[in-house]
C-alpha cells in the first residue's frame, strides 16, 4: 500500500460524511465524527476547497459540499441506468397529455437535460431549446427549481455564488428571491415556469428521489400557453405522478407523504 492510500481514503471520508448531512458542519464536527486528528483534518479541507469539493462558510466557521461534488454526482447520474429507468416514465406520460416532456438533473448550477419525449403527431408545433444535451440555468427552469427545492439552503447559495442570469428578462434575480420561490414551489411539490426560458412557453416538474432520499432528477413538461392538450391541474398530476414513478423505479423515496395526493 502506497504512502498517499491512507490521505486518500481519508478524503473520501470526509466527503461521504459531508454528503450525509444536511448542512454544513465545523470542523471541529468533522474531526470528532471522521475520526481524524485535527491537523489532517484541515490539510484535507484545504486541498478539497482548492478542488472545489468543499465550501468554506467563514461566518458560520463551517463546511459544506462544494460545485465539484454536486459534478460528480450529476455525472453518476447522467448515466444510462437513470435513462433507461426514466424513458418508459416519459413515454406513457406524453401518450397521456399529449405535451413534450423531459428527464433533467442537476449539473452545477444548470439544468441538464437527458431525455426528451415527444407526441407522435403535434397539431401546434413547439420549437424548444432543451434538446437532449442542452444545460440551462437552473433557476430559470422548472425541471431544475424542483431540484434546488429540496436542497439545504448552504448549498444553494454554495451554487449561485454571483449574479443570477435570465433569458427573457424575468426569474429570480437575487438569492433571497430565489429562496423565496424555491420554499413556495416546495410547499406545493412542484415547480413552474412561465416564459423565464422561451417566450410563450411554460412548463411545470417535479423532482424524484433516490434510495438516500435525495433529489436526483425532475420530470418536466412543457407546452404553449395558448394551447394545451390538457388541463393545468392534469400535467401537474402527470409530471408527479412521472416523479412518483421514476422514484418508484429506483427504490428510492421522497420526503414522508411527499408523493400521498398524487
Amino acid at each position: 500500500m502506497s504512502s498517499t492510500s491512507p490521505a486518500v481514503g481519508r478524503a473520501l471520508d470526509l466527503l461521504l460524511y459531508l454528503a450525509g448531512k444536511p448542512g454544513p458542519v465545523s470542523g471541529a464536527a468533522i474531526t470528532r465524527d471522521v475520526g481524524i486528528p485535527r491537523s489532517s483534518t484541515y490539510h484535507l479541507l484545504d486541498v478539497l476547497i482548492a478542488r472545489g469539493f468543499v465550501v468554506h462558510f467563514p461566518d458560520q466557521r463551517s463546511y459544506g459540499l462544494g460545485m465539484s461534488a454536486f459534478e460528480i454526482g450529476s455525472a453518476y447520474l447522467r448515466h444510462e441506468p437513470l435513462e433507461m429507468l426514466a424513458r418508459p416514465v416519459l413515454t406513457r406520460l406524453v401518450a397521456r397529455i399529449g405535451e413534450t416532456a423531459h428527464l433533467g438533473v442537476l449539473h452545477g448550477a444548470e439544468t441538464l437535460y437527458l431525455l426528451k419525449e415527444q407526441p407522435a403527431v403535434a397539431r401546434i408545433p413547439v420549437t424548444l431549446v432543451t434538446d437532449v444535451g442542452v444545460r440551462l440555468p437552473a433557476h430559470l427552469t422548472a425541471n431544475g427549481r424542483s431540484i434546488l427545492a429540496h436542497l439545504p439552503a448552504a448549498q444553494v447559495r454554495a451554487l449561485f455564488p454571483r449574479g443570477f442570469v435570465n433569458r427573457t428578462g424575468q426569474g429570480p434575480a437575487t438569492l433571497p428571491e430565489l429562496r423565496r420561490v424555491l420554499a413556495a414551489e416546495h410547499r406545493q411539490r412542484w415547480a413552474e415556469e412561465i416564459g423565464l426560458v422561451t417566450a410563450g412557453l411554460q412548463s411545470v416538474a417535479a423532482c424524484a428521489f433516490d434510495r438516500s432520499g435525495w433529489p436526483c432528477g425532475a420530470i418536466s413538461v412543457t407546452w404553449r400557453q395558448d394551447h394545451s392538450r390538457a388541463s393545468h391541474d392534469e400535467l401537474v398530476r402527470a409530471v408527479r405522478t412521472g416523479a412518483q414513478q421514476l422514484t418508484a423505479a429506483m427504490s428510492g423515496h421522497g420526503p414522508d407523504g411527499w408523493f400521498d395526493s398524487v
